[in-house]
């Protein structure tokens, strides 16, 4: 089906590109920042990859007022659904929050000390393995910000090489995208469809699962092997004294955790949630750690400011789905994904009627593959990307370097989904 893109389609795509653009510039930006100091919290601003949609998603708007009208820019705005943004916003700051981060330390403390590996090793590949895996459970954006805050605290914390770290963010990357599809529910792009295919967790399980939890190990293991003597020598960190924690609140917060996730599609409800565990967590801060509502409110703009700009694209993304076959479609969405949502994608499939099973599959496991090559490849990437880049040089991660480390085991996915 060809579509006819309107004029604001042409300026809403044309926004899209230069924000893509703008995602990799934002050291540029940054530069510009220590050059002219007088302006440097404008160019700070434009340098963080979290605002990036935000803005080119304000400047659209502009425009449909300046073209539609007030009315039209505002019903187009009432017309998307920001509840992925708004529970990525509640979920980060539950999961960033100290109780919950230390029940998710001692799982991959105790998972560590059962795998044959000493010290770091046995860390990372738990951190790296089990972790994204438990997405599948407690929702990928959960699983990105708990991976992320254990490598941070464990990994990136103890100053190791920039080679480990893009290769461990590359890894974390594309395993929270792929390990979150043991369940229906979990992984976005594989949530915009699961209920109008009929796919039910044995589904997931039986044509995704084993073959995402196969993918993630394999993935986990090479960043060990490869870089097993840097993680064999890297000094055991100290944990900072602090308050113990009382039994009562760690299952408190891990209740407010577990009701958010069960009620991600009630936003009136898991936002109604978060302002009572505020409330908790005010009331009991000697229990805390500093709360993650700045990265985790920068990380809700971005994917907001997707949601905007991604609902002009349409009009070349459907028609360009629709003329690929189901091996196509695959590569197609892998790469695709990398320049949009893939959320966007599956959900552009879904409306397309008489689709074979083949091409469902393919659609969505390609989907899920290219979601870590870029940090709006997929929703969690955004909060990783904030959680991790305070350590990389001038506090910004390099979208090209990002990309070459998640190619590797993005090859494995690709050999996991389409080759066995």
């Amino acid at each position: 089906m060809t579509m006819t893109p309107t004029t604001l389609h042409l300026i809403g795509t044309t926004l899209f590109a230069l924000a893509l653009v703008h995602t990799f510039s934002t050291a540029y930006f940054e530069r510009l920042a220590h050059a002219s100091p007088h302006h440097a919290g404008a160019w700070h601003l434009l340098g963080e990859v979290e605002v990036v949609f935000g803005v080119w998603a304000m400047v659209l708007v502009l425009f449909m007022m300046a073209l539609a009208g007030r009315q039209a820019a505002a019903d187009y705005l009432e017309s998307r659904n920001y509840t992925e943004p708004m529970f990525v916003f509640a979920i980060m700051v539950v999961a960033g929050s100290r109780p919950i981060l230390v029940c998710a330390m001692l799982f991959v403390r105790a998972l560590a000390s059962v795998i044959p590996a000493a010290g770091a090793i046995g860390f990372t590949f738990a951190a790296l393995a089990f972790v994204p895996l438990l997405g599948s459970l407690i929702t990928e954006p959960a699983a990105m910000t708990l991976a992320a805050l254990i490598l941070r605290e464990r990994l990136f914390g103890a100053g190791i090489s920039t080679k480990l770290k893009y290769a461990a963010l590359g890894t974390l990357f594309v395993n929270v995208s792929i390990g979150g599809t043991l369940t229906p529910f979990a992984a976005p792009p594989v949530l915009m469809v699961a209920g109008k295919w009929g796919w039910d967790t044995w589904f997931m399980l039986a044509n995704f699962g084993w073959k995402s939890a196969l993918a993630v190990s394999v993935n986990a293991l090479a960043v060990c092997l490869v870089f097993r003597r840097e993680l064999a020598n890297l000094a055991t960190l100290k944990p900072v004294q602090a308050e113990p924690l009382p039994v009562l609140v760690i299952a408190i917060h891990v209740a407010f955790l577990a009701s958010i996730v069960v009620f991600a599609h009630y936003p009136a409800v898991f936002m109604g949630l978060l302002l009572a565990f505020l409330g908790f967590a005010s009331a009991y801060r000697k229990y805390q750690s500093r709360l993650m509502l700045r990265e985790a409110l920068l990380v809700a703009v971005f994917l907001a400011g997707l949601v905007v700009l991604g609902g002009q694209q349409r009009w070349w993304l459907q028609p360009l789905l629709e003329g690929m076959d189901a091996n196509t479609v695959y590569f197609g969405a892998t790469v695709l994904t990398a320049v949009t949502d893939n959320a966007a994608l599956t959900y552009l499939g879904s409306l397309v009627d008489g689709l074979s099973d083949e091409f469902k599959y393919a659609l969505v496991a390609g989907a899920v593959t290219g979601g870590g090559l870029t940090v709006i490849a997929n929703a969690p990437n955004p909060a990783g990307f904030a959680i991790l880049r305070e350590y990389f040089r001038d506090k910004t991660i390099n979208p090209f370097g990002l990309f070459v480390a998640a190619l590797a085991p993005t090859a494995v996915a690709v050999i996991a989904f389409r080759a066995l």
